[in-house]
């Protein structure tokens, strides 16, 4: 027979602050977390960021449009290409610059790759952040990239950092070699998002830890402007490839996933889901690109660049959600100012709602799904 302990008579805890960060192997980056807990459950959390800040915005303001192309590579750094496309497409608003078509095309496959790389670490990290550390997940998703980054070097001339897309193309056209190794790569690239869903998805101890854990609800994640693979999973079908087209989307057929749980299951879900959709429009790509020029700006031409007095923005679907450039032009060589609308910083906006009520280890696993970079943070 239970003895029932009146309330009274309970055990009376004092709450614990502590600090999660900035120096934490699952903070993805200098980033610090203020926990409040009781006993282990979060009853706080204050995010606290500022510890990696390079002044990037304001270093622009000094610098050329084009010596502003390398910052951008530094941002996201798993995302260099989708960096340097959304700085191009706001400098071509704000100058009137056309791109030829062949470097339209050549920007979809080099960009959608980098949505499959990005997709593919931010699994394997967040099966490390599960605890999973000598596991296969991020050492295969480590793999792939390599593979990824072979390519992007191949047309670059560097992996991370390729300053390749600027405004008016891109600065190079791709060598002949690169169509067939991406043939080879695409269906590769299926098998592992297969493999990757067959070892993942129905996995006891990956279920319990993710499923009902971190839940967003989709008008929260919409008051707060998260965006990305973060607002689809909440179930609202959203993606500016779709609503506002931009580059050569429109010819492609392909579809927006969505799933409707808002957890960090459905956030894993929910990039297997748009990886596979990368690859249907890199296919699409590589069957239609057209031979022609690669950039409407020779480099003599775009380092002398300057814009009439305006302004412009400039916004793509970068692997994290909306990545914005805002450009103010006062009629010389420089941007009189040089503003990022950063994806990563605007879907931590919304961590400490979804930790509430957690536990510690669920804290983790929690900012794992959001797939943050703290260079996209701090700027």
């Amino acid at each position: 027979m239970s003895v029932q302990i009146p309330p009274t008579e309970r055990l009376r805890t004092d709450t614990i602050e502590i600090n999660m960060g900035p120096h934490h192997p699952s903070t993805h980056g200098v980033f610090r977390m203020v926990l409040t807990l009781d006993g282990e459950t979060v009853v706080d959390l204050e995010p606290r960021f500022g510890y990696l800040h390079r002044g990037i915005e304001k270093t622009a303001e000094e610098r050329t449009y084009v010596q502003n192309v390398p910052f951008t590579d530094r941002l996201d750094y798993i995302c260099g290409i989708t960096n340097n496309w959304a700085y191009a497409l706001a400098l071509e608003k704000l100058a009137g610059i056309e791109v030829p078509e062949r470097a339209e095309y050549i920007r979809v496959i080099l960009g959608e790759l980098t949505r499959v790389m990005n997709h593919m670490l931010a699994i394997g990290f967040l099966w490390n952040d599960l605890g999973a550390t000598t596991f296969t997940p991020v050492v295969y998703a480590f793999r792939e990239r390599e593979r990824i980054l072979d390519l992007i070097e191949m047309a670059a001339g560097s992996r991370m950092m390729p300053s390749y897309i600027r405004a008016g193309g891109v600065v190079a056209d791709l060598p002949e070699e690169f169509m067939p190794r991406l043939q080879k790569l695409v269906p590769h690239l299926k098998r592992f998002i297969d493999e990757m869903d067959t070892m993942l998805t129905k996995n006891e101890i990956f279920r319990a830890r993710a499923v009902g854990v971190g839940v967003l609800k989709a008008k929260d994640a919409i008051n707060a402007g998260i965006t990305g693979p973060v607002l689809r999973a909440s179930g609202v079908k959203y993606d500016i490839r779709k609503a506002d087209s931009y580059s050569i989307y429109d010819r492609f057929d392909f579809e927006v996933p969505v799933h409707t749980a808002g957890d960090v299951y459905a956030r894993y879900l929910q990039r297997l889901a748009e990886a596979r959709q990368s690859l249907r429009i890199i296919e699409q790509a590589m069957r239609d690109i057209p031979e022609g020029p690669v950039t409407s700006l020779p480099y003599k031409q775009l380092s002398r660049l300057k814009p009439p007095k305006g302004e412009a923005y400039g916004r793509i679907e970068s692997p994290k959600g909306e990545l914005g450039f805002y450009l103010v032009s006062d009629g010389s060589n420089k941007p009189y100012r040089f503003r990022i609308r950063s994806t990563s910083l605007l879907n931590l906006t919304l961590l400490r709602e979804m930790c509430l009520g957690h536990k510690v280890a669920d804290v983790v696993t929690i900012l794992g799904s959001i797939d943050i970079t703290l260079g996209d943070v701090d700027r």
